[in-house]
């Protein structure tokens, strides 16, 4: 799978918006990006899978859009309407499954993990 680089991420303020990227994925099946905050658990936000079937977390829907580049290799998240209790640290994920998954624990390949801070 070869080293995932993820990039994107930053600050902003709350309603902002942050695009997150993480590059050398060449895979086409199940991906996702997951988040953890300080003192919570690893959760799912958004998943893809064959077919670029998509899934999000009820928290994110209508505000989160996760799409991938195949030619680039490239997973991207779009985080529209940030609020400060998304501050976290954002991974990227993948495989070995062919379908998306919003729990973090069926991936194999993760990201290095990038922060997202919002603020008020």
């Amino acid at each position: 799978q070869g080293q995932r680089v993820e990039s994107g991420g930053g600050s902003v303020q709350s309603g902002g918006s942050l695009t997150r990227s993480c590059a050398c994925f060449d895979y086409t099946g199940g991906m996702s990006w997951c988040r953890q905050a300080p003192g919570k658990e690893r959760e799912g936000v958004a998943a893809i899978g064959n077919w670029d079937h998509k899934s999000y977390a009820n928290s994110v829907k209508g505000r989160f859009t996760i799409s991938r580049d195949a030619v680039k290799k490239t997973l991207y998240l779009k985080m529209d309407s940030l609020i400060p209790e998304e501050t976290a640290i954002y991974y990227c994920a993948a495989g070995p499954r062919e379908v998306g998954s919003l729990s973090p624990g069926i991936y194999e390949y993760w990201g290095q993990g990038t922060e997202v801070t919002v603020s008020s």
